[in-house]
């Protein structure tokens, strides 16, 4: 009887670990928007940044954050000094500076540039036509996180378009994300 409710304990808890985000590139996430338009949840991180490892750790494996990522957005996983390259809005983006192997920071990805990303980590939403929506920089807790994907999901943001506004909408927001 130990055996059989160790094994199932076991089971529960590796079922609850194995939640991930369904994470893509940008041109996989921008070929499945021609096929599907849902709107694009960007992780945007470099190697060397502790915040953006945190945020995986804490934030992105949440059994909240995971399902609801997963269920309204294509996610994508952007390293903003990698070496990715996509066609957005008709323009190519590439890091022509990459350096393979080279450790530290590196020459940052034309597109991160483009995006006028101040720090990292950086979550970016894109609205369901890869339209820029904004960037929310920093490291955030699910429940810090929870606003801003459900302003976005519910096209929110189209009327909080002040502090004043967001800081009214967030006071009277009622989260569900547990820790």
């Amino acid at each position: 009887m130990k055996k059989i409710l160790f094994i199932t304990c076991s089971l529960l808890v590796s079922m609850s670990f194995a939640q991930e985000i369904k994470w893509m590139s940008m041109q996989d996430a921008l070929d499945a928007q021609s096929e599907n338009p849902k709107k694009i949840f960007m992780d945007v991180y470099t190697d060397w940044c502790g915040p953006c490892k945190l945020l995986d750790k804490k934030t992105f494996r949440n059994p909240d954050v995971v399902k609801y990522v997963n269920e309204h957005f294509y996610a994508v996983k952007f390293d903003a000094e990698g070496n990715d390259e996509f066609t957005y809005q008709g323009n190519k983006f590439s890091n022509p500076d990459y350096v393979a192997g080279k450790r530290g920071r590196k020459p940052s990805h034309i597109f991160a540039r483009s995006l006028r990303i101040s720090g990292y980590p950086s979550m970016v939403f894109f609205d369901e036509k890869s339209n820029l929506i904004f960037p929310v920089t920093g490291f955030h807790t699910p429940q810090q996180l929870e606003i801003f994907l459900k302003l976005i999901q519910s096209d929110d943001y189209k009327q909080v378009t002040s502090q004043k506004m967001f800081k009214a909408y967030e006071k009277n927001f009622v989260g569900t994300f547990k820790g």
